[in-house]
């Protein structure tokens, strides 16, 4: 054999190893989406202090649809929207921030009439919103409904709540409020959890009428004792009604149960655990931590919240939460309850999409424009901040994932 032929076998030796080595790296996720039921890239992928950077390429989505998608963001078509984040696979494939004009509109008066002297529940002041004090922290509103209830979830999963069949009165027994209806005695942690606790909540004319209970209870000194005021309008357990002060009580009533205020609770036991150094959360007239509205995170720490919740609980192999509460919590207890179509509602998650009773999409939504949006299926967690308060606009950021950005993931 000459020399030339021997060089050329060894040549096809070789590459009949890279072959079968090729052939072998593609196996692997091809074996995960065989045992998953769908293709995650990297299962074990967690933020340090930082999240792991991509592309919308290297994470199997068309770049073209998430450049278009950030300029027309930017560009005001979707509202006043400060903050875009988006995250495949534990990785960040697009994070822009943006500066909307937030001046108010020339004939909307600034609400300087709240008797509050901190201005905290003026939206108009720029102190407050929609960052808090120049900081770059950002006014959640009511996605502070959803961390609230991952909050009261781990005080279940550590026993120190048996379960949310409990009753809900009995850890307000120091205040004075009318029994008296006994479908107030019967209202359970869980009715609240689910927004069909019964209590009459008006919501006619939107935040901002002087009627809102909301806006009623936001210019009180004593939150708890009005919520507590108001007459039941239905049996509980019965019907979804959103109701900001629902979220309140949840609140006290971790306290009562802990010992310790939901925002000493969270740092401990849910923020620190998944990396969130950074918070502010208001505290009310009477000393209780804000749970309907008052929480100030990060866009990339909001973000961790629901990187948890993808990841059933489970924190780089710890679990904050169990994988029970999150399917609770996630999953549609009312499978209707807008006028939305197929608009669900857990345990202060919205659930925008969903089939046979599980979710496909799960969502804590904030005024102004607040959202955290989250596929299991897709492995894809959407932060969006905005500060949309005065103007409509004809695109909402509500169903983007399921618009614009799930139609643009490629096999």
């Amino acid at each position: 054999m000459t020399h030339l032929q021997k060089s050329l076998q060894q040549r096809i030796r070789r590459i009949a190893a890279r072959t079968l080595l090729t052939a072998a790296i593609l196996s692997i996720p091809a074996a995960l989406t065989a045992a998953h039921g769908k293709n995650i890239t990297d299962p074990g992928v967690w933020p340090g202090k930082h999240w792991e950077q991509s592309t919308p390429e290297a994470e199997n989505i068309d770049a073209g649809v998430i450049t278009a998608l950030a300029k027309s963001l930017q560009a005001g078509e979707y509202g006043a929207i400060t903050h875009f984040m988006l995250i495949r696979n534990g990785r960040v494939v697009a994070n822009h921030t943006f500066k909307p004009d937030l001046m108010l509109p020339s004939n909307t008066p600034e609400r300087s009439d709240q008797p509050n002297a901190l201005n905290q529940y003026n939206y108009d002041h720029p102190n407050w919103h929609p960052y808090y004090n120049g900081t770059d922290l950002h006014s959640l509103q009511s996605v502070t409904k959803s961390v609230t209830s991952a909050a009261i979830g781990i005080a279940i999963d550590k026993g120190i709540i048996s379960s949310v069949q409990v009753p809900a009165m009995p850890y307000f027994n120091s205040y004075k409020h009318d029994l008296s209806d006994p479908r107030k005695s019967a209202i359970t942690l869980e009715d609240l959890l689910t927004m069909r606790s019964g209590i009459k909540w008006n919501t006619a004319g939107g935040y901002g009428a002087v009627t809102h209970s909301t806006d009623i209870l936001e210019s009180t000194d004593e939150w708890i004792q009005y919520i507590l005021r108001q007459p039941m309008q239905q049996d509980p357990g019965t019907a979804f009604k959103y109701n900001d002060g629902v979220s309140v009580l949840i609140g006290k009533i971790l306290r009562e149960a802990t010992g310790e205020r939901i925002d000493e609770w969270a740092k401990n036991k849910l923020f620190r655990p998944i990396g969130i150094d950074d918070f502010y959360w208001k505290i009310t007239p009477d000393g209780e931590a804000d749970t309907e509205g008052g929480l100030y995170l990060k866009p990339q720490d909001l973000a961790r919240i629901g990187y948890l919740f993808l990841r059933d609980g489970n924190w780089n192999g710890t679990q904050v939460l169990s994988k029970a509460w999150v399917d609770a919590s996630i999953n549609p207890v009312t499978p209707d309850a807008t006028s939305q179509k197929n608009m669900g509602y857990g345990y202060q998650w919205w659930v925008p999409q969903h089939q046979d009773g599980k979710a496909r999409i799960f969502a804590g939504n904030g005024y102004g424009g607040q959202r955290l949006i989250v596929s299991k299926e897709h492995d894809l967690v959407l932060v969006i901040n905005g500060w949309d308060l005065h103007n409509q606009t004809d695109k909402s950021t509500a169903t983007l994932l399921q618009d614009v950005i799930i139609p643009a993931l490629r096999p």
